[in-house]
Parts: structure tokens; C-alpha cells; sequence
């Protein structure tokens, strides 16, 4: 059973190089051979669901190393393989690729809150080792999705749940789009199985209609781009997914027979030029939809995809969404980050060839994801923190020097100023938007040019806290406003408490020199007298936090000088003190 199993898997990789195809035939043997007598909760060999994530990798072009440690990925959590076997067998890259999915799934200890929080951190932070872990991940996933009906309906919800709002979004971000339409559509599949089929009867029942419709559609595309000397294009339709469609139903509160924008058509070319000039061709042929039009290429998303979006009223009268990009743009539309490992046969050749997304374009994908990892301390929050900003639609608005900043929807102008900087964020008393004075509570548009004005002396409002809409602008507000509150406590115990110690104090000063302090009044000094977070006056400053330098301590009598440290007030040195030289 398994060896029939091997060998059709090994059949879908008949593009991959000879000495590749026997590297992950070598690893299909191994997993089947570790994996032998265990079960899937469908009573199917076990085997078959690695074979099925490799089979996915292969789908999305991955190295051969990458396909080798999906088909290996449970062999160290559940069979007696080490990662030293791995590594002597496979190589270290494939051992550490495997360990990193073990580590995501290996948390079984904690609260289910914490659990997924914790699962979701470490797959975020394996990014920072090879963003390849959660590809397989994502492989593992979609997998395990489309065989969800085996599993009990409560359990089944959970994962489906879990995937609309963790992976999904994450596929999303990573640019790899048919992953994300799948993920989604068999989550509406779990979660609203009657409103899943109602929408694919639907598009069923119609397919005959609007496949003859789209075939009209795509004849005078072709045609009018022939009459514009525009002959090397493809053009290609289908109709929406079905989880996009239900958000439209959902958005616009219609039924689906109400839904008349389900169509798309997309448009492929060789060059940029042939993008806008096949733009101005689709214009003049149907009327554009005022507000309807995204240029993609000119701003691409985080994810560098790249299109021009336009929705047209086309023959006889129907919505229709065009979308126009190259060749280029379509593969990593499809494929994302996954196209820089991406694998293609040379024609005529065994060895094949790695077409690679470009090093900074990639770099500039992931680096954001891999912030946030080092960013979020808290597990508890973790989830809010990713799914709140990271994974939510996005806008994208300019700095006044022309840069992109890329934002969560409905993002306000405190939100931009904490994404350019804490500080900036801390110091700001307005913001400008295309030049125009706006509130600091206003959801910024895409493609504004934001102006952040600040002032040295300002500071964060508690009012910033319904302002901000991104977790994490909200968490650096909150982090200075515990930071003041916390002073102003100690200014309140330090209040509180001085009738008490200058009756101490008194005490002290009137006894003789010789006298010594009774234990009552030393235990009462000692408990309500700190130096480092007493305040003092130092001439005629009033209200300023005061800190004592530990390199000197100066004491009562002393001569003292101090100096303003940015961020903790003043600091007090003896005179003679070595460090003031510094």
C-alpha cells in the first residue's frame, strides 16, 4: 500500500532534477517507514497525509529540501527519530525545517488560550530562521482542512475557526492566494454548511450562463487589444470563490441572486506599459465604476502583489471586475514568497532551474512579520495583537518624503505616527492629510499623504486609548501612561508619608551627636525614606522627578550638582563626584 503510494506521489514531482526526485523518493521511504501502523482519524494510513503536504509543495513549486521536510514533518513529534538521524540522512536545512514544525506543534501543556497563542508565536518566530517552516505549515494545514469531515463537528468548528482567522489572513499575507481561497472556502464549508452550498448550487446553476457570457467577455477583450496592436496577451475569467462571495452578501446584506459583481476577468501581458495601455483599451470599450479602480503596481501590497483592479459595466449591462497584470506579477500573485524558492523546468532539460523572487522584494515581505514576533512579549495578548493588526485588511498611506506605510483599515493619523516612531507618536499634537488639518481620531484613506506635527512638550492623553485603533499603538500609549500614573503615585506616597518622616527626622537632629538612634526611629526612617524615588527641589524646579546617583549616593549635607537625563528627570551627584568628568 505504501509503496503504491510513494510512487504516485513521486510521479507529481517529474519536474524536479534526477538527483532531487531520489532525495524526496529517500524521504517519502523514511516517513512511510516511521509512520508505518499508525492511523489518521479517517482509519486511512497515516502516511498519506505527508505525502499529501509534499504533494502541495510540489504544487507551489518548492525546493526540493522544502518538500523533503513536509513529507518528514511529524516523524520527530510522533515516531522515535532523532534530529541528529534527519540531519545525517537529509542534510541539517531539512532537520532544522522539520524541528521548527515540531516546535510549533509540540505545546500541549497550557491553557487553549495561551496554547494557540503560543502555537501562532513560534510559527511567527521560525520566520526568523526559514520562512519555509511555515510554508509547510500552511501545506499541513490546507491538508488537514480537506479532511475536516472526519473529525467531530465541535473539534472541526475549532480548526475552522482558527484557519478563517489565523491562516487564511497568514496565506494572505504571504501572497499565496489560491492557498488563501481554498483555506477559506472550506472553512465556510465547516462553519456555515448550509450557507456553502446554497452559493455553490448557485454558481452551479449558472455556470452553463455565465461560462457562454464570459466566452463573449474575453472575444472583445481579445479583439479590441488586436485593434490597439496589443497581440501577446492572455486573458483568462472564472467566477468568485465562494467565501468571497458570502463576505459580499454578508457586506451589502443581499442575497446571492443580488450579487451582480461575481464575475472576474483577468488580463495577462508582457510588460508594464501593455498593463496601462490594455487598461485604456478595457475603458473605452465598457464605462469604468467611479471608485472602483486600484493601481496595485504602482503601490503594490505588503505581499508585493502586483495588479490594476477595475470594475466595468460590460456586456449587457453586468459588473464586471478586470484585472490586468503581467506574466510576472501573476506568478507571485499566485505563489508569493513561495515563488523565491520557486522550481521550473527548462525545456529540453533534467536540471531544471530556480526562478527566484528578487532578495529585496522578499526580504521587504517577511521583515514585517518577523517584527512582530520580537515586538509582542505576551502571550495572552498575542492573539489580539496578530489578529487585531497583522492580519486585518489593510490601507496604505504616504509619508510627506513619499514612502508607503502600510496600515490596518481604519487606522487612525496616532496609529501612522506610532508606526513611524514611539517618540513621534509620544510628541504628536496633530496631523495633516493631503495638507489639510485632520482629527487625530479620523480613519485615514488609502493613499493620503500624512503629515504627523509635534512638540517637544507634548504627552500621550488617556483619551489616545479610544483614538488609536491598532493594538499596537494602543500598548506604547498605555506603556507611557502606566509610566507617569506610576510617578504620580509616588509623589501621592511620598505626600502621604512626609509628616511622618520629618517627625522622624526631627527626632534625630535633636538628639547629641554621641546619642545614638533608638531602633523605632531608624526601622521608621528606614521604611518610609528612599532616596532614589523621593523628590526633592533642587533651586527653584518645582514637580520634577529626582533620581540619585548610585555611582556617588550623595547624602544629606552634601554638595550636590545635577544634570537632566532624557526620560528620568534629574539626576543628583556629590560635586567631587569622578563620574561628572564622563
Amino acid at each position: 500500500m505504501s509503496a503504491q503510494l510513494i510512487e504516485r506521489f513521486i510521479q507529481k514531482a517529474f519536474k524536479y532534477s534526477q538527483e532531487d526526485r531520489e532525495k524526496i523518493l529517500a524521504a517519502a521511504t523514511f516517513s512511510a517507514a516511521k509512520h508505518e501502523g499508525q492511523k489518521r482519524a479517517s482509519g486511512e494510513p497515516y502516511i498519506i497525509h505527508p505525502l499529501a503536504v509534499g504533494e502541495i509543495l510540489i504544487q507551489l513549486k518548492m525546493d526540493a529540501d522544502t518538500i523533503c521536510a513536509g513529507v518528514l514533518h511529524d516523524t520527530l513529534e510522533d515516531t522515535d527519530t532523532t534530529y541528529e538521524e534527519l540531519s545525517r540522512l537529509f542534510g541539517k536545512a531539512v532537520a532544522d525545517m522539520v524541528e521548527g514544525e515540531t516546535k510549533i506543534a509540540n505545546i500541549k501543556t497550557m491553557s487553549k488560550s495561551v496554547q494557540e497563542a503560543e502555537t501562532i508565536r513560534k510559527m511567527f518566530f521560525a520566520m526568523s530562521e526559514d520562512i519555509r517552516v511555515i510554508i509547510i505549515k500552511l501545506a499541513d494545514k490546507l491538508h488537514n482542512m480537506r479532511t475536516l469531515h472526519h473529525l467531530k463537528n465541535e473539534r472541526a468548528r475549532e480548526i475552522a475557526n482558527d484557519t478563517l482567522d489565523i491562516y487564511a489572513p497568514l496565506a494572505d499575507r504571504l501572497g499565496i492566494s489560491w492557498v488563501k481561497d481554498e483555506l477559506e472556502d472550506l472553512s465556510l464549508k465547516t462553519l456555515k454548511p448550509d450557507t456553502y452550498n446554497h452559493i455553490q448550487e448557485y454558481l452551479l446553476s449558472k455556470k452553463s450562463e455565465q461560462t457562454a457570457y464570459l466566452t463573449r467577455v474575453e472575444k472583445s477583450i481579445y479583439r479590441a487589444c488586436g485593434d490597439a496592436n496589443i497581440t501577446d496577451v492572455l486573458v483568462t475569467s472564472r467566477a468568485k470563490h465562494a467565501y468571497s462571495v458570502y463576505m459580499k452578501m454578508k457586506k451589502r446584506k443581499k442575497e446571492i441572486d443580488e450579487i451582480f459583481d461575481i464575475l472576474g476577468v483577468r488580463i495577462l501581458c508582457t510588460s508594464v506599459i501593455d498593463c496601462y495601455t490594455i487598461l485604456g483599451v478595457v475603458h473605452r470599450l465598457w464605462p469604468p465604476i467611479e471608485g472602483r479602480f486600484k493601481d496595485y503596481i504602482a503601490m503594490p501590497k505588503a505581499n508585493n502583489y502586483q495588479s490594476l483592479h477595475t470594475t466595468v459595466m460590460a456586456l449587457d449591462g453586468k459588473l464586471l471586475e478586470i484585472q490586468i497584470r503581467t506574466h510576472e506579477m501573476h506568478f507571485t500573485a499566485e505563489y508569493g514568497v513561495a515563488a523565491h524558492w520557486s522550481y521550473k523546468a527548462e525545456t529540453g532539460s533534467e536540471s531544471g532551474n530556480w526562478a527566484q523572487m528578487d532578495d529585496e522584494q522578499f526580504t521587504r515581505i517577511v521583515s514585517k512579520l518577523k517584527a512582530w514576533s520580537s515586538e509582542i512579549e505576551n502571550s495572552e495578548t498575542y492573539m489580539d495583537d496578530i489578529k487585531g493588526d497583522l492580519l486585518r485588511d489593510t490601507i496604505y498611506v504616504f509619508t510627506p518624503k513619499g514612502h508607503i506605510v502600510e496600515l490596518p483599515k481604519n487606522a487612525t493619523a496616532l496609529d501612522f505616527a506610532y508606526q513611524i516612531h514611539t517618540e513621534v507618536g509620544n510628541r504628536t499634537t496633530g496631523a495633516k492629510a493631503d495638507g489639510s488639518i485632520i482629527p487625530l481620531n479620523a480613519p485615514l484613506k488609502n493613499t493620503q499623504v500624512i503629515e504627523i506635527l509635534t512638540s517637544p512638550n507634548a504627552r500621550p492623553h488617556v483619551n489616545w486609548l479610544r483614538y488609536a485603533q491598532t493594538n499596537s499603538a494602543r500598548k506604547k500609549i498605555r506603556a507611557w501612561l502606566n509610566k507617569y500614573d506610576e510617578n504620580i503615585l509616588i509623589d501621592k506616597q511620598i505626600i502621604a508619608k512626609r509628616k511622618e518622616i520629618e517627625q522622624a527626622q526631627a527626632k534625630i537632629e535633636k538628639r547629641p551627636p554621641e546619642q545614638p538612634v533608638d531602633g523605632d526611629e531608624e526601622q521608621i526612617i528606614r521604611q518610609h525614606v528612599d532616596p532614589s524615588r523621593m523628590k526633592f527641589r533642587v533651586g527653584d524646579e518645582k514637580n520634577m522627578m529626582i533620581h540619585i546617583a548610585q555611582c556617588c549616593n550623595p547624602v544629606r549635607g552634601d554638595d550636590i550638582i545635577g544634570y537632566v537625563s532624557r526620560g528620568r528627570g534629574i539626576i543628583v551627584h556629590r560635586t567631587d563626584c569622578p563620574n561628572l568628568k564622563n
